[in-house]
């Protein structure tokens, strides 16, 4: 298959909103993106994150960079409030280069947002 482009979603919670937990949680969620899914940072064209409300310590976009992103086009947004959604938690949508089908990406959930979407965490 040629490559085309994909979304890939992700993600992860903090134990506590501090600039270390952003940048590790963030940093091993995108790096597990990309492992699972056998990319590179090159096959990345954006990165949309999320965060609820509670993080505050960092940008989840800057902690990304550190994994060989800088040069990609990131976003950070405000994730809604919705009741019953998980405290300190952190989003991301991609939108990769693969030659991957669909029903072949990895998206991936870590930490207490495990839960978040079991049908599409693997």
């Amino acid at each position: 298959m040629e490559a085309v482009v994909r979304a890939v979603r992700g993600a992860t919670t903090l134990d506590e909103d501090s600039v270390e937990q952003v940048y590790k949680r963030v940093q091993a969620l995108v790096s597990e993106m990309l492992a699972r899914n056998g990319l590179s940072p090159d096959d990345v064209i954006s990165m949309i994150f999320t965060a609820s409300d509670d993080v505050t310590a960092a940008f989840p976009a800057t902690a990304a960079r550190a994994v060989g992103l800088e040069d990609v086009a990131l976003l950070g947004a405000r994730e809604m409030a919705v009741p019953g959604s998980p405290p300190r938690c952190v989003r991301v949508l991609a939108h990769v280069y693969t030659d991957r089908s669909r029903d072949e990406i990895a998206h991936v959930y870590l930490e207490g947002a495990v839960g978040l979407r079991p049908d599409l965490a693997r």
